[in-house]
């Protein structure tokens, strides 16, 4: 009885847990060579490009969407960084690739452009994405920054020309929902009055059980916050959930605010700290272990090469989520997207933890 989850606080520790776990296991016992980890880096960036692109005719069609680039966003950019770390750690070998950078590069610009129509918040998340991951792999392989004042104003110029191009289709096709600036004018109509909620009414634990929607509210975890729906129901856990109508209930936090008031309000300001330390604490291992690897790769180590792009994708989706969720839209960390949270922060410090094979001993670097 002590393992089931009380609330949805409970079983979001306990579900990134046993993710980590898992992560753990998986990372030692599958053998990640340079060619496996790129094969499959390739297999889901076209997977991903395939799923935007067939989400967005249905959205066009009118058959309605299903928004896969929120929790699927943040994956389909570990692959895509981990593909374009692995042609670079081949070409450093003196591999000639030419042809497998063209077949990259079209399924970088096929997810940018699906998954962008498809939503804006993805847009922000992928070219935040691209610019962190490119600055990871310039430092991992020792070139010159790409940190020029010419190279930001580009992906500030991408950006802007990438958003005014879906206004002028919405204005265009009269599709409302490609309009980023319908998607900003409804932020500054409604943040307000739901930060005013945030603000006044939450705690150290908790927030005040009177400002919740529910009447038996506990005052915590009161599902504003929580893993997908789907989930909790397959384990028929009673815990509160917004679904039908009530999700504009939760869109108050979910959609009008960033990541840092919609968990600081479910669970108060003392559990958002720790998890803002969590999340550091995660980056910075992350970026001791990447440079551990890269230690092993100039000299001349090659067993930990699948590891190391690895490692740079899925520190790099991480990290994206983590400044997109926790600053911008909370929405990009909650649900199936926080599941993704999650998994990609299990992955990275996964990377920690080296079974030895011979003694079965787990050995923490």
């Amino acid at each position: 009885m002590l393992l089931i989850a009380q609330n949805h606080f409970q079983l979001i520790v306990e579900v990134g847990l046993i993710l980590l776990a898992t992560m753990i296991f998986v990372l030692n016992l599958v053998p990640f060579s340079l060619s496996v980890v790129t094969f499959l880096s390739l297999f889901l960036s076209g997977g991903f490009a395939i799923l935007f692109g067939v989400d967005l005719a249905f959205l066009i069609l009118s058959f309605g969407q299903h928004e896969f680039t929120h929790p699927f966003g943040p994956i389909a950019l570990l692959a895509i960084m981990t593909a374009l770390a692995s042609l670079k750690v081949m070409e450093e070998s003196g591999v000639n690739v030419a042809r497998l950078k063209r077949i990259v590069y079209i399924l970088l610009a096929a997810i940018t452009i699906f998954g962008g129509a498809m939503h804006r918040s993805f847009l922000l998340l992928w070219f935040v994405g691209l610019f962190i991951g490119y600055t990871i792999i310039s430092k991992s392989f020792r070139q010159k920054s790409i940190l020029t004042l010419r190279r930001i104003g580009m992906f500030f110029g991408a950006a802007l020309v990438a958003f005014g191009v879906l206004e002028i289709v919405a204005r265009i096709s009269g599709m409302e929902v490609f309009s980023p600036v319908l998607r900003i004018s409804r932020l500054a109509a409604n943040s307000l009055s739901s930060l005013k909620l945030v603000v006044g009414n939450t705690w150290l634990i908790g927030h005040d059980p009177s400002s919740s929607y529910w009447s038996n509210s506990s005052g915590f975890a009161d599902g504003y916050i929580s893993l997908p729906m789907q989930f909790i129901l397959l384990f028929g856990l009673p815990f509160p959930l917004f679904f039908g109508l009530l999700v504009t209930r939760k869109d108050t936090i979910d959609y009008m605010l960033p990541g840092i008031f919609g968990y600081a309000y479910d669970f108060g300001y003392l559990t958002f700290l720790i998890l803002l330390l969590i999340v550091l604490g995660t980056i910075i291992v992350g970026l001791m272990i990447l440079r551990e690897y890269r230690h092993k790769r100039e000299s001349k180590n090659r067993k930990y090469l699948g590891k190391e792009v690895l490692l740079i994708g899925s520190l790099t989706g991480f990290v994206s989520q983590a400044v997109i969720g926790l600053f911008l839209f909370n929405r990009t960390v909650n649900g199936m997207a926080l599941l993704t949270f999650m998994f990609l922060g299990s992955l990275v410090l996964a990377h920690t933890v080296t079974i030895r094979r011979d003694s079965n001993e787990a050995v923490s670097r």
